[in-house]
């Protein structure tokens, strides 16, 4: 289903191949339809069986990529209903300097609304009374302050490469780190400071590193791309969400 406002529609077929030809949507996905601003667009998938426990992914700032979609797909594969918003607007940078400089160019205020309203409506139209938020790059880092502002309704965040530096008073969530060995973008001092903080509010949280690897391993869009440290992370992640 496509509109000035696109928002792509899938259901997970396990036993046939997936398709994204016109369906007749449910009137809750109608109203998603309506929710999403003009020109902003979201990727929504659930199990064929109708609504599992939701998972909000938040990506990168690369943008709603096809590989995004495919994390999408495979936490749908699990049981899980997943909403993706695309937090770059319909933008696809085609450089990570690019993609650096539409980052540097976001609206912050524009950027956590569309967090925390995509979680809110998610929580209401998954099952279960809460929801998980796994987010990478700059979404990982929202995905940990959204742990927190949506503390009522998160009970698990996932972060691949994003840090907050943040009180993490409140938050009820259990929380999984994954880090790359270098990052340019991500200090030793920054991460040290988030365990301490979340150390404070005596929070779970698993933190993983990854061995010769650099910030955005697990996206094939960028060079630093590791395909072993990226499904290990991704396996860690469902079970994490399954856990």
């Amino acid at each position: 289903m496509q509109s000035s406002v696109m928002l792509a529609v899938r259901t997970a077929k396990p036993d046939s191949v997936a398709t994204n030809s016109p369906v007749v949507a449910p009137d809750w996905v109608v109203g998603l339809f309506f929710y999403v601003m003009v020109k902003d667009s979201a990727y929504f998938i659930q199990p064929d069986t109708g609504p599992g426990p939701g998972v909000l992914v938040l990506p990168s700032f690369w943008g709603l990529t096809s590989s995004v979609k495919k994390l999408a797909d495979d936490l749908a594969d699990e049981g899980h209903s997943v909403l993706v918003p695309d937090l770059n607007f319909g933008a696809l940078p085609q450089s990570e300097e690019e993609a650096v400089r539409h980052l540097g160019e976001a609206n912050p205020d524009r950027l956590a609304s569309l967090v925390l309203s995509s979680g809110a409506l998610l929580a209401e139209k998954a099952s279960g009374d809460s929801i998980a938020i796994v987010g990478s790059g700059m979404g990982g880092s929202l995905a940990l302050w959204a742990s927190v502002r949506l503390h009522s309704i998160v009970d698990r965040a996932v972060s691949f490469y994003g840090t907050q530096q943040i009180d993490f008073a409140g938050s009820n969530a259990r929380y999984q780190v994954h880090l790359a060995e270098t990052d340019d973008y991500i200090s030793h001092d920054e991460v040290a400071f988030m365990e301490a903080t979340m150390g404070l509010e005596a929070l779970e949280v698993d933190v993983h590193v990854y061995a010769g690897t650099t910030h955005g391993f697990a996206e094939p869009e960028g060079d630093s791309f590791d395909e072993t440290a990226r499904d290990l992370a991704r396996s860690r992640t469902i079970a994490f969400l399954a856990g």
